[in-house]
Parts: C-alpha cells; structure tokens; sequence
C-alpha cells in the first residue's frame, strides 16, 4: 500500500505532461495541414533515374 503514495502522484504527473505536451503541439499548428502531409507522403515527385548509356 505504500507503493501508492509514490504511483498515484507519478502517474498524475506523468498524465498532466502528456496533456501539456498535446495542447503545446495544438499550439504550435502541428495539427493545421493533415491532408497535405498525408498526400506528401505518397507523393512520386522524383524524377525517374536515368539510365546509364553504355560506353562505346
């Protein structure tokens, strides 16, 4: 039972980071462009490799 006097408050402060690390990154704009990182990722914007030409 004494185990709880240190859990309860660990986990409290553990829980109350958490949220201020969420509202901090809500803050910052981390959560404006969803759509736009979800289509950047999947993007093919590189040009195809050229191929090497063989020496004669």
């Amino acid at each position: 039972m004494e185990i709880l006097l240190i859990l309860v408050p660990l986990a409290l402060m553990l829980g109350l980071a958490g949220l201020v690390a969420f509202l901090w990154s809500l803050r910052s704009g981390q959560y404006d462009d969803l759509d736009g990182a979800a289509w950047r990722a999947i993007a093919d914007e590189d040009s195809p490799p050229q191929e090497a030409q063989p020496k004669r």
